[in-house]
């Protein structure tokens, strides 16, 4: 296949100086193992290569072609091989309001031209060796639809968007064949990448279509409300009307359909940061949602009537095809649903859709409309690390195909998700020094890895996200848990579930808790975090508060010393001040149809260890009923770090390797202890103190706590 040819607004006309936007072309080569690639902006109908070279844009087939067949695009070789922590997604930069600016101009300079790809200049160039994704827009054609991710996407991704021009009327089975031969030529580029699918409604039909015809191909298809359930759609006895509807009337339709296939709230609080006092907030979305409604008649221009009379068509004739031959599809799957879709019951459609094909999972946002991808509380990069679907080769790995959280992640995760209980448990942390002092905050745990953090596991995990949150914020490390395979499995998800907290989790960077994780991590130089005790600490019984479970191998010494790696051993208290366990899992058992439930669920769980390892082996996993406290605070202490460096003794000797984890086993008992003694002392430890504390100084001044 010839050079990509990525192409914004100003392709379809010569006014790129007066587009705001960043739009404009790139150059992929044909030659795509080094993912090399450069970026120049259109003037006019040519992209710049070398200097004093040009090639001309072949408006009738969308691709780039060279002037004389003998001019090479010089590229550049500065393609990024990983992401940094906090990277800038830009999520929230753009709103729906660029999405009508940019589609306007579409179809305001229209070329005529056939279907074809653009590529976006907004999504950079991304890490090397990632995997192309393709665009399959709605009805609107435009191929737009993606715009408020395309920063974010552009990293993980070589983006390619589909166009159809406003007065095209390609059948849906010639859009079928563009896309297939599209992904046939990438595949036979890179045989060994995943090719990516993301299909909005329309689009949705179309990625299934092309899926079911090439079972062969590794494809990952992502479908946004996906109108494969348009027969069932709840507007069917108003579309007669359309086509008798006077074209002087066809102005307010417009303003009908982006109420229906949109939420206009979430559309227009896409840029509203959080964190803003309830009035600002409230203002800023208040000026949000008027500024939007002159955009609304703009609608009529991206889709005219004969255009929306026509793209009704297709889409029945889409969404047949496409259900047709659900059972042909072998491609991997999310489905993303919204809750008030009121152009398709998307939610419904969703169950239907992950019981018809052979490996769906589902996402479920309530709150959002059929329009999802342009309305906020979605960032799809986010959604697609959350469910594990992006890889970069056919087999999925935790480890190596891992992207860091962005700035916008952190920022959400931690106001959104767990800022209510990060609030009201007021954690505090301790480390200790090489010479043994113990002192407040963090600077007693090596900022160079690989380090190996390891601890007690409290009640449930409740300390897990205060004590990734503490490392984030103080010292910019990322810590990778290591987790109960069970999390990573879907077992624990219903049929519609939403983006939960162990989304987040992954977000994060946990893997399953297996050798191999922990080989490549350490291998890495990562803060890794392991709880030797596991499940069967964090689904403890009555009265085993801090009471370790670990086993009697020297399970983590041996790995640690192979790469050198620093332990640091640590304890977390606080658990019995969040929360009273009433029943655990020998009151459960007991209750006849619970019991049934436990047993069956754990028949069929994931096994970390064999039963025969004694009573951490028998890891029962089992929902323990809990009565909520006034919530009082989290203490951590992190003890004095273990090297392990050039101590060769531990690999080769098991006696020396037993001694260090006795050892180690000994210091995070010491921190427990010392951390329950000296948290009496604490005068803030009640939350109603803090919160009092925080009434009379500042919200965001730190809460003393006891001495040292």
């Amino acid at each position: 296949m010839a050079s990509c040819l990525g192409v914004g607004v100003s392709l379809f006309g010569a006014s790129v100086q007066k587009n705001r936007h960043s739009w404009g072309v790139r150059v992929r080569s044909e030659g795509r193992a080094s993912a090399d690639s450069v970026s120049a902006v259109v003037n006019g109908a040519t992209v710049v290569g070398e200097e004093g070279s040009s090639s001309s844009i072949d408006k009738a087939n969308g691709w780039l072609k060279s002037k004389a067949a003998e001019k090479k695009i010089k590229l550049k070789d500065d393609v990024p091989e990983k992401l940094e922590l906090f990277w800038d997604d830009g999520y929230g930069t753009v709103t729906v309001k660029d999405y009508f600016d940019t589609a306007k101009d579409f179809t305001q300079h229209p070329d005529g031209g056939p279907p074809r790809w653009f590529c976006p200049v907004s999504s950079g160039s991304p890490l090397k060796g990632s995997p192309i994704l393709l665009f399959l827009p709605g009805m609107d054609g435009t191929g737009c639809g993606l715009i408020l991710h395309h920063k974010a996407l552009g990293k993980a991704f070589e983006v390619r968007c589909l166009h159809i021009p406003v007065q095209d009327r390609t059948p849906f089975e010639g859009l079928v064949k563009l896309v297939e031969e599209t992904i046939r030529s990438e595949h036979a580029c890179s045989p060994n990448k995943p090719i990516y699918l993301v299909g909005d409604s329309f689009g949705g039909c179309l990625a299934l279509a092309v899926a079911s015809r090439n079972p062969k191909i590794d494809l990952v298809l992502i479908l946004s409300n996906p109108a494969t359930s348009f027969g069932r759609s709840q507007l069917q006895p108003l579309f007669p009307f359309l086509e008798a509807m006077p074209d002087l009337l066809h102005e307010t339709v417009p303003y009908v359909l982006s109420f229906i296939m949109g939420e206009p709230l979430k559309m227009a609080t896409v840029n509203v940061e959080s964190k803003l006092p309830p009035v600002q907030r409230f203002e800023k979305v208040s000026q949000n949602l008027t500024a939007l409604l002159p955009y609304l008649s703009d609608l009529a221009s991206i889709i005219p009537k004969d255009t929306l009379l026509w793209k009704l068509k297709l889409l029945k004739s889409a969404a047949a095809y496409a259900n047709s031959r659900l059972h042909a599809v072998n491609a991997e799957v999310l489905v993303l649903a919204s809750g008030k879709d009121n152009m398709v019951p998307s939610g419904d459609e969703s169950l239907r859709l992950r019981r018809s094909l052979q490996n769906c999972t589902v996402r479920y946002f309530k709150e959002n409309g059929h329009t999802l991808l342009l309305e906020d509380g979605i960032g799809l990069l986010t959604v697609i690390k959350g469910a594990q679907k992006y890889r970069r080769s056919r087999k999925y790995d935790t480890v190596l195909d891992y992207l860091p959280p962005s700035l916008a992640e952190y920022n959400y995760a931690f106001t959104q998700v767990t800022g209510l209980f990060h609030f009201l448990t007021g954690s505090t942390m301790f480390s200790t020094l090489g010479d043994g002092t113990v002192v407040k905050g963090l600077s007693g745990v090596p900022k160079e890895g690989p380090v190996l953090l390891v601890g007690y596991h409290n009640l449930l995990g409740l300390e897990l996200t205060p004590l990734v949150e503490g490392f984030l914020r103080e010292k910019s490390i990322l810590v990778r848990g290591v987790a109960h395979p069970e999390l990573f499995l879907g077992n624990l998800e219903s049929e519609s579930p939403e983006v939960s907290l162990i989304d987040w989790v992954k977000v994060f960077g946990a893997v399953p808790v297996t050798a191999n994780n922990l080989y490549k991590l350490l291998s890495q130089k990562a803060h890794v975090l392991l709880y030797p005790g596991g499940a069967r600490e964090a689904l403890h019984y009555k009265g085993e508060e801090y009471k370790l479970f670990w086993p009697n191998q020297q399970e983590f010494v041996r790995m640690a010393a192979r790469f050198g790696a620093t332990i640091v051993p640590f304890g977390a208290v606080g658990e019995d001040d969040i929360a009273q366990m009433l029943l655990d899992y020998n009151d459960l058992i007991k209750i006849p149809m619970v019991s049934d439930y436990i047993r069956e669920a754990n028949q069929n769980s994931a096994k970390v260890r064999d039963a025969d390892k004694g009573e951490v082996g028998s890891q029962n996993l089992f929902p323990p009923l809990l009565f909520p406290k006034i919530p009082g605070r989290f203490y951590y202490l992190f003890g004095k770090p273990i090297v392990t460096k050039g101590r060769e003794e531990i690999l080769k000797d098991k006696n020396n390797a037993n001694q260090l984890y006795d050892q180690v086993k000994s210091e995070v008992e010491h921190c427990l202890a010392y951390l329950i003694k000296k948290r009496k002392e604490d005068p803030y430890r009640n939350f109603i103190d803090r919160t009092v504390y925080k009434a009379i100084y500042s919200s965001q001044h730190e809460v003393p706590t006891f001495d040292l």
